[in-house]
C-alpha cells in the first residue's frame, strides 16, 4: 500500500506542476517587422528584369548586385530565434514589366534614386552607406543610359 500511495502522490503532483509549467513558459516574440530596406529590394530586382528586357545588361546586373547586397544587408540584421528556419529568400528574379522601354527604364531608376535617397537620411548609421550607394548608383545608371 507505501507503494501506491507514493505512485498517486506522484501524479497528483505532476498534475499540480504542469500548470505551473506551462504558466511560466514565455510566449515566443512576435516575428520581426518588414524590414525597411525590402522595397529598396524589391525595386532593384523589378529594374534589373527591366534592364534585361530593354538590351541594357550592365544596368540589370548593377541592379541585381543592389539587390544582393540589400538581401545580404536585410539578412544580416534580421534576429534569428533559436531552432527556427531562416525566412526565405525573395526570387532571384523578377518578370519584367510589359512594354518596357528605356525611358521607362530611366523612370524607374530615378524613381528608386528618389526612395533610396529618401530612406538614407532614416536609417542607422550602420546602413546609410549601403542605402545612399545604392542611390548614387541609380543615379550613375540614369546618367548612363541618357
Amino acid at each position: 500500500m507505501g507503494e501506491s500511495a507514493f505512485s498517486r502522490r506522484g501524479v497528483l503532483l505532476a498534475a499540480a506542476t504542469v500548470p505551473f509549467v506551462a504558466a511560466c513558459t514565455p510566449e515566443p516574440p512576435p516575428p520581426p517587422p518588414p524590414d525597411v530596406l525590402e522595397d529598396l529590394v524589391g525595386a532593384a530586382l523589378s529594374d534589373a528584369a527591366l534592364a534585361a528586357a530593354v538590351g541594357a545588361p550592365e544596368t540589370a546586373a548593377a541592379r541585381t548586385e543592389h539587390a544582393d547586397r540589400l538581401r545580404a544587408e536585410i539578412e544580416r540584421a534580421t534576429p534569428r530565434v533559436p531552432g527556427s528556419t531562416p525566412p526565405p529568400s525573395p526570387p532571384p528574379s523578377v518578370a519584367p514589366p510589359a512594354g518596357g522601354t528605356r525611358e521607362t527604364l530611366v523612370t524607374s531608376l530615378q524613381a528608386a534614386q528618389k526612395q533610396a535617397g529618401d530612406l538614407a537620411v532614416t536609417v542607422g548609421s550602420h546602413r546609410v552607406g549601403l542605402v545612399a550607394s545604392v542611390a548614387a548608383g541609380c543615379a550613375s545608371l540614369v546618367e548612363a543610359l541618357s
